[in-house]
């Protein structure tokens, strides 16, 4: 980790709506933490608000990683993680990961594992959209009799997504479950919204056996969050209803702010 008179340097992989407010919010905070480096695809529509953010962009993963000597924060979706972590990780760098989703893929999992094997590079699984994710890995100490998630989005925010497939999103007009299964199944069919999930999974029971329901619901605007568990230290009944992104409505405002603050808890001198 570079720490210096400049700063901390950060590097993001992806510069989207969560990126963007990533380094949003850190320029706020005036902290040590900077974003250096910003990777991108070649053609990304994200290159212009990276250039006229000041920052420097790279299409090159060794540039990138040679450029980013502290932390590196995927927020660029799970084929960018499983492209990318390894490398970064085998290098020795420390990664926040917000498609945590891609994790339910086992060869994914090896690889990040592996790279962090040979390169001593952590990885740091921030609780995102959701809360009590504490509370439940904490709980995991003492054994779980079940874990459940719920999910319940407005249904523009399934949209492109196999719910497409069993509901009218555009003529709903109450709520409809259109899946019930493993948190496993559901990160791998729903890349882009189900990463709470994966995360309930992980601090959890696993994605085998965590239960997960997902739902549109056309009387909600807000992207709601429900984990239940429980187990011989008790149980936990939690329920987040977050604001969408107003950029991306598949995920919630909360997002970029937990990967914000997984960020500045490794550069702070205190950390909650």
């Amino acid at each position: 980790m570079a720490v210096g008179g400049a700063g901390i340097d950060i590097g993001l992989i992806g510069f989207g709506a969560i990126g963007q407010r990533i380094h949003a919010v850190l320029r706020k905070r005036g902290g040590p933490a900077r974003v250096a480096a910003v990777l991108l695809r070649e053609g990304s529509a994200s290159r212009a608000a990276a250039e006229a953010a000041g920052l420097p962009v790279f299409v090159q993963p060794a540039a990138f990683v040679a450029a980013s000597p502290g932390i590196v924060v995927e927020c660029a979706g799970q084929p960018a993680l499983a492209e990318h972590a390894p490398a970064v990780l085998a290098h020795g760098r420390d990664l926040i990961v917000a498609s945590i989703g891609a994790l339910a893929d086992p060869a994914v999992e090896a690889a990040l594992r592996d790279g962090a094997a040979k390169g001593g590079g952590r990885v740091h699984l921030p609780a995102g959209a959701v809360g009590g994710i504490d509370a439940l890995a904490a709980m995991r100490l003492a054994g779980l009799h079940r874990v459940v998630y719920r999910s319940r989005k407005p249904p523009a925010a399934w949209k492109g997504s196999p719910a497409e497939r069993c509901l009218d999103l555009d003529g709903l007009r109450e709520a409809a479950v259109f899946y019930r299964g493993s948190a496993r199944e559901a990160a791998r069919d729903y890349p882009k919204n189900a990463n709470v999930a994966a995360t309930v999974a992980l601090a959890g029971l696993g994605f085998d056996r965590t239960d997960v329901q997902l739902a549109a619901d056309p009387g909600v605007s807000e992207n709601i969050h429900e984990v239940e568990a429980e187990g011989p230290s008790g149980r936990i009944a939690i329920r987040l209803e977050g604001r969408p992104d107003p950029d991306n409505p598949k995920t919630s405002a909360l997002t970029a702010l937990s990967l914000a603050r997984a960020v500045l808890n490794l550069t702070g001198a205190w950390r909650i």
